[in-house]
């Protein structure tokens, strides 16, 4: 007797299950058929692609490019445009891409935020291929060679020709910057400003014995027949790369990657670098 009962139980069981079972696969079912109703993929919401940037930046006719005054990479002419090495590769692109350029001064501190706002499309500006910066973008090949190095006036240059004879002096850096990297990393005394340009001028001035500004820079902007005549770089703190930096998992990196190596095959890259006087710092391509 107790056997036949618990027989029936266990039926009844198996037939609450299987009812159960269908019922579950009946509500996939329909869950799935409203998802296609709508045009809603269920499974793929997490791994949607993300939109082009190229196609973005094609669609809206703007390349808009994150920049500071920075000769020879990108400064304002006599008639107020903008030139250097890095604006025109930029240009450049931006034929490539059959759309206008626009150049947008930002504050090198933000230039992360700038690109993730959309504010604009791509930093470039001699910007050094740091962990911080690729980990937080979307970077290029590096295009040119750099150094970080010690700015000061002529008359101080004979004894400043170690890191350990600079660490005695009041620096400019500008903030964000490898240079500013360079001075925390080798302990001197510094102060942030806005700009490379700034921190020049803070020498010139007075106000700090040396800045910390880039080799390319350095040589553009200091020195015989230069703005700054009386002033002179010594010590080479740092070697490193510049790279141009995109958004994150944009496909505009590579888009320019590929448009350097034609500019570099058919002899565009050395010609705009013998303009600028940077022919020297190339990266092959």
């Amino acid at each position: 007797m107790k056997k036949r009962i618990l027989a029936g139980m266990l039926t009844i069981a198996m037939g609450l299950s299987i009812v159960a079972c269908g019922n579950s696969k009946e509500a996939d079912t329909t869950a799935n058929a409203a998802g296609s109703e709508t045009g809603e993929d269920t499974a793929g919401d997490a791994t949607e692609a993300a939109e082009s940037d190229v196609d973005y930046i094609k669609n809206k006719g703007t390349l808009i490019v994150g920049i500071t005054d920075f000769a020879p990479m990108d400064y304002k002419d006599d008639n107020g445009e903008w030139i250097g090495y890095d604006a025109d590769l930029a240009k450049q692109v931006a034929e490539s891409l059959g759309v206008d350029v626009e150049f947008v001064e930002i504050d090198w501190d933000n230039k992360i935020l700038e690109l993730q706002n959309k504010s604009i499309d791509v930093v470039w500006n001699g910007m050094t291929l740091t962990p911080e910066v690729t980990n937080a973008m979307e970077c290029t090949n590096a295009y040119l060679n750099n150094a970080q190095v010690v700015v000061v006036n002529k008359d101080m240059a004979e004894k400043v020709t170690t890191v350990e004879e600079a660490a005695s002096l009041s620096f400019a850096v500008e903030s964000g910057s490898a240079g500013e990297a360079a001075a925390e990393e080798n302990g001197f005394d510094y102060v942030a400003v806005k700009s490379q340009a700034d921190a020049v001028m803070e020498v010139s001035a007075g106000t700090s014995d040396a800045c910390i500004i880039d080799l390319l820079m350095a040589g553009a902007m200091v020195g015989e027949g230069t703005s700054y005549e009386g002033l002179t770089h010594t010590v080479e703190l740092t070697t490193e790369e510049y790279g141009i930096g995109c958004r994150k998992g944009s496909d505009l990196a590579e888009y320019i990657n590929e448009q350097l190596k034609t500019l570099y095959a058919d002899g565009t890259m050395e010609e705009i670098a013998n303009t600028y006087g940077v022919q020297d710092a190339i990266v092959a391509q």
